[in-house]
């Protein structure tokens, strides 16, 4: 299993989003991002591959779902055209899950489990 994975869920239609692209970014020392990450949503909104293989390293994370292709891929108009997910890794944590619900005009986020 990865070590970052995704669930994207649309609220307004109440199923799974699929088809999302999604980034998985990390900030280097001198605050730089770095893409280390990338896929779609499957037809089950998940992204279980998102982290490359090996280890997850303590520092900070980013992830961006481009919400902007899969709501214009179903024809809606949506205030966020993108949704960025910020957070840190720990030492001693091996698996970090990063659920989004999203709608047209709103998203959360939480850590998964």
């Amino acid at each position: 299993m990865s070590a970052i994975t995704t669930h994207v869920l649309d609220t307004a239609l109440g199923r799974p989003a699929a088809g999302i692209p999604v980034t998985l970014e990390q900030r280097g020392p001198h605050g730089q991002w770095t893409a280390i990450g990338q896929g779609q949503t499957d037809h089950d909104g998940r992204l279980r591959s998102l982290h490359p293989d090996g280890s997850l390293a303590p520092g900070v994370y980013r992830i961006t779902f481009d919400t902007k292709a899969y709501f214009e891929s179903r024809r809606v108009a949506a205030f966020y055209p993108e949704v960025v997910v910020v957070f840190e890794a720990v030492a001693g944590e091996t698996h970090y899950h990063v659920p989004l619900l999203i709608g047209p005009f709103g998203f959360t986020t939480y850590r998964g489990t």
